[in-house]
């Protein structure tokens, strides 16, 4: 079964920095494939936009500049790399991941997800360089 979530991405203190909803394909996942999940939604909504809109992922990508409101890549974003440089970063601890309010920190912890499961993504260090 599918799961449709509220992903929050938020400082340490519960600063709210942007909120969205991510779409899974099965309601029963890892924490690895969660954070994999995330982030080619979110460089696939970057790369369908004009060339001009700053990125506002998760990880900078590799040889973007920082910009106001997010990362100026010169180009397309991987997918791929893109994710591989969240789950590294996730295994470095720069940021973690709380489910309904409880802290998961193995990244082949297997989570089960509903509909109104709260995902908060909290940066721990600026994640400038992933």
């Amino acid at each position: 079964m599918s799961a449709t979530l509220t992903i929050r991405d938020e400082s340490a203190t519960g600063q709210l920095f942007r909120s969205f909803l991510l779409e899974l394909a099965t309601d029963v996942t890892t924490v690895r494939e969660l954070i994999r999940a995330r982030v080619e939604q979110e460089v696939s909504a970057y790369n369908a936009r004009p060339a001009e809109a700053p990125f506002n992922g998760l990880v900078q990508p590799v040889g973007a500049e920082v910009v106001l409101n997010g990362f100026k890549p010169r180009h397309a974003i991987d997918a791929k790399e893109q994710a591989d440089r969240a789950v590294e970063a996730f295994a470095r601890h720069q940021f973690f991941l709380l489910l309904d309010d409880r802290q998961v920190d193995d990244l082949d912890e297997l989570i089960v997800v509903r509909d109104v499961s709260k995902i908060s993504f909290v940066t721990l260090v600026p994640l400038v360089g992933g």
